[in-house]
């Protein structure tokens, strides 16, 4: 439940847009299933920013095993969605503005080149794969909420990037916009910018219909313009948002910022409202 009081959608439940289009790659193992759902989880807060947890905490969250949730831990790690503490659990990383600033400036160049490449090199396949997530986007309408419009923009990303035929790519531009999603959650559910969703929604469709028509000029342009909105949620967060919203961390007192987890498995941040554990819907394979 978000801070709304809305249920959100777990993140095994399948949907129009969790599709497969990896077309022909072979089948996600556990380790990328664990990945995926952490990173849902990083992106909407459910793990908040700056918070501690414990691997069996987040085992339980996942609803996976200890060897593919470590692994897929160890990636997250590298990316620096999680900073991980020995013998001590895990932090998730806080939201660093001055930061998020500079990794929108990389997204910006790496994106060109993503949407550039999946325009020129765009096959029937990857074509039929955005028509079809087009189609469902339409059929939502602007009045999409944030947590499924993530979820078409997660399948959205997934296409580029395999449209663009360099396997590179998926370890270096997805963990960028993981932390892009999850700024524009945090501005769009906290600030109440409902707006940002309609604007969102627009500029994901221009580029998919450039990059469809094969105009790379009009894709590049397209992306940027997508990355100027990002910069703005940026900006938002700027204008004087709650520090916590930012860095759970922050409502810790430091001699316990470093200590080992309580039995919850996050620390003690009673105000946010994503602490919770819970275990999602699907079977453990």
């Amino acid at each position: 439940m978000n801070a709304a009081g809305v249920d959100r959608v777990d993140v095994g439940e399948a949907d129009v847009f969790d599709l497969d289009w990896n077309l022909g790659a072979a089948k996600q193992s556990l380790a990328e299933r664990a990945y995926d759902r952490i990173e849902a989880l990083f992106v909407d807060t459910s793990l908040p920013p700056g918070a501690f947890v414990r691997m069996q905490d987040l085992q339980t969250l996942v609803d996976l095993g200890r060897t593919p949730v470590h692994q897929a831990v160890r990636r997250a790690g590298s990316e620096t969605l999680i900073r991980i503490r020995p013998r001590d659990g895990l932090t998730i990383a806080p939201v660093d503005l001055t930061r998020e600033r500079r990794l929108a400036d990389l997204r910006r160049s790496m994106d060109r080149f993503v949407v550039e490449e999946a325009a020129k090199r765009l096959s029937f396949n990857h074509r039929a794969g955005f028509m079809h997530l087009r189609r469902a986007l339409v059929a939502i309408g602007e009045g999409i909420d944030i947590h499924t419009f993530n979820r078409f923009d997660r399948a959205f990303d997934t296409l580029l990037i395999a449209a663009a035929g360099e396997p590179f790519l998926q370890r270096t531009v997805r963990p960028l916009h993981a932390f892009a999603r999850r700024i524009g959650y945090i501005c769009i559910e906290s600030l109440g910018r409902d707006a940002g969703i309609a604007d969102t929604y627009e500029r994901h469709l221009a580029i998919l219909d450039a990059v469809v028509s094969g105009d790379v000029a009009r894709a590049t342009k397209a992306s940027d313009a997508l990355i100027d909105l990002s910069q703005s949620y940026v900006d938002d967060l700027s204008d004087g948002v709650d520090p916590m919203l930012l860095d759970v961390g922050l409502g810790r007192p430091a001699d316990k910022r470093t200590a080992a987890q309580p039995a919850s498995g996050f620390s003690s941040d009673e105000g946010h409202p994503n602490l919770s554990p819970r275990q999602t819907k699907e079977d453990t394979p």
